[in-house]
């Protein structure tokens, strides 16, 4: 276990150049790590992370996947802001709190391993990856694959693109689980052909939390020069990476998701040998095709959600990224070896027993509507899921987070094996 004293140093170094906090802004990180090993089932530990956090309990909440509450400390510097911000705007907060977006530049490119003038501010992964599908000049007839597990929303991009310019948009597709991630870099090569100009991958699907080969894709497709976008809007900070370990060179995410920032924060990394040929969505300078910043054009917006970001990004590091990913699946398994042993009409398509994996899963039960079990869930016990359906498979995508406890997801298991007995009211 990290001593203390390392602990604190940390801390202290990962956040030197934020404004002060209040005085309890890391207390319940420090008070964790004194008194629990952090290991992935010691509550001591985690019952300290998760008071970090103003949580409404009436409710359970297992759709981390959508949005998630920032803890208390994060939330109150960006009302800090806001309220700096409204007293004199024009000044406070463009001349004192906008410049310290480039220390959450330099934050963000340090933690995920490249250039600061690799690294863009984006308020979401729609907006990062947006950028990339409108932003590099493709010809009609000219071929994208992408698979038909990619997020709604990058999809309808790729179809508006088909329907403006002429591209072909092919969309593969792949068993849940795959038998091997080498068969899912196979799906890609197979859609490959002479036209082929782009391939967009998630690195995690939204589904049923599949994380994919990114480095393998990327490695098959730049000696044919091919471009790989990579959607990583569940990724970031969630289980650990860096740049080196997938190779791309485009990569968008949202910070409000597993980082745990603000609503509307993400990020787009471009490498720097690709940003003068990919366009920002707004209109930039051309004196700015080479600079990062003019992803980053889009008119009037606030400073304190953005500036937050490093706050947020403090508390992810002092957990640790090894640790936040082992309690993540600790979560998982709990729930999800629990119900796959108790029934056989339990079906579960995500590799639990592997590194291809986070806390993202997705659970059908045979013979009961995945919608009306959402809907039975969220009125009747309070409890949110995510009701998926999809051609291939459906079930209720599940993703606690560190603020999850253990009564929480082991009512959530209650309440489905209860399901699978009594079956649904009015079903």
């Amino acid at each position: 276990m990290t001593s203390r004293r390392r602990f604190v140093s940390s801390v202290l170094g990962a956040s030197a150049v934020l404004p002060a906090f209040k005085s309890d802004a890391f207390r319940r990180v420090l008070t964790a790590a004194e008194r629990g090993t952090g290991a992935a089932d010691d509550e001591r530990y985690w019952g300290e992370i998760q008071r970090a956090f103003d949580n409404d309990r009436t409710m359970i909440n297992l759709n981390s996947g959508g949005v998630c509450p920032t803890p208390t400390h994060v939330l109150d510097q960006m009302i800090r802001d806001l309220r700096f911000s409204n007293e004199l705007p024009v000044n406070h907060m463009w001349s004192v709190l906008e410049p310290r977006i480039e220390s959450v530049r330099r934050d963000l490119a340090e933690d995920f391993g490249c250039d600061p003038e690799e690294m863009a501010i984006t308020r979401n992964a729609s907006e990062a990856n947006e950028t990339m599908i409108f932003g590099l000049d493709l010809a009609r007839g000219d071929e994208v694959i992408v698979t038909n597990q990619n997020y709604g929303r990058m999809l309808t991009s790729w179809d508006q693109r088909v329907r403006r310019d002429g591209i072909v948009v092919k969309p593969i597709s792949f068993k849940v689980p795959p038998p091997s991630q080498e068969y899912l870099v196979d799906q890609f090569r197979a859609a490959i052909t002479p036209r082929t100009k782009v391939i967009e991958v998630t690195h995690i699907t939204n589904l049923t939390g599949q994380i994919m080969p990114v480095k393998e894709i990327v490695d098959l497709a730049r000696p044919l020069g091919i471009q790989v976008f990579v959607d990583g809007a569940h990724a970031y900070a969630h289980f650990p990476f860096q740049l080196a370990d997938l190779g791309c060179d485009y990569y968008g995410t949202s910070l409000h998701k597993w980082l745990l920032a603000p609503i509307g924060t993400g990020f787009l990394f471009v490498r720097k040998n690709r940003q003068k040929a990919l366009w920002p969505l707004m209109a930039a300078p051309k004196e700015m095709d080479e600079n990062i910043r003019k992803y980053e054009e889009i008119g009037t917006h606030p400073a304190a959600n953005h500036n937050a970001i490093s706050v947020a990004l403090t508390f992810h590091r002092s957990i640790g990224a090894e640790r936040k990913i082992a309690r993540l699946r600790y979560l998982r398994d709990r729930w999800a070896k629990r119900l796959l042993a108790e029934s056989p009409r339990i079906n579960i398509p995500t590799p639990l027993d592997s590194p291809h994996a986070g806390a993202i899963a997705l659970v059908g039960v045979a013979g009961l509507d995945v919608g009306k079990l959402h809907a039975w869930l969220l009125g009747t016990h309070r409890i949110q899921t995510v009701a998926i359906v999809h051609p291939e498979f459906s079930g209720l995508r599940i993703t606690p987070n560190v603020f999850t406890t253990i009564d929480e997801v082991d009512r959530f298991a209650d309440r489905i094996l209860e399901a699978v007995r009594k079956g649904l009211p009015n079903a």
